[in-house]
């Protein structure tokens, strides 16, 4: 991947960090208010409060997924699956510059994950069955 496309896309990725950063602090501060729970069921403040914790937890993960891109930057990995090692295609990286695995790998990845297989890498906190650990 050229020199000039990688550090716009290291741009890209630090500002969408940036903003989810700015956005997860204000969900946070939002969380900590208290919330007066009323008896009947449906109450639309828990309700609220339960929403804004999945799209808090969903905002996390992105970061993460950014900061893995970003390191991948560093150690000159970028744009190439870590699954299989195959270049990732720039019109993929162009529309999600946090992507580390190509079409073919997240699918596949995608489809592990809806039987219930673990199939993340350790640095995702889990590791794939029969995959030595990475240092």
């Amino acid at each position: 991947m050229n020199t000039t496309r990688t550090e716009i896309e290291r741009e890209q990725l630090t500002q969408q960090r940036n903003d989810l950063q700015e956005d997860i602090e204000i969900l946070r501060e939002a969380l900590r208010g208290e919330v007066d729970v009323d008896v009947e069921e449906g109450d639309p403040d828990v309700v609220e409060r339960e929403k804004n914790v999945v799209l808090l937890a969903a905002m996390e993960a992105r970061i993460a997924s950014i900061e893995d891109a970003l390191r991948s930057i560093d150690r000159g990995t970028y744009g190439m699956c870590e699954r299989c090692g195959n270049p990732i295609p720039p019109e993929r990286l162009e529309v999600k510059p946090e992507a580390t695995l190509c079409v073919t790998c997240q699918a596949e990845v995608e489809k592990l994950l809806k039987r219930g297989m673990v199939v993340q890498r350790p640095r995702w906190g889990l590791e794939l069955e029969g995959e030595p650990e990475e240092d």
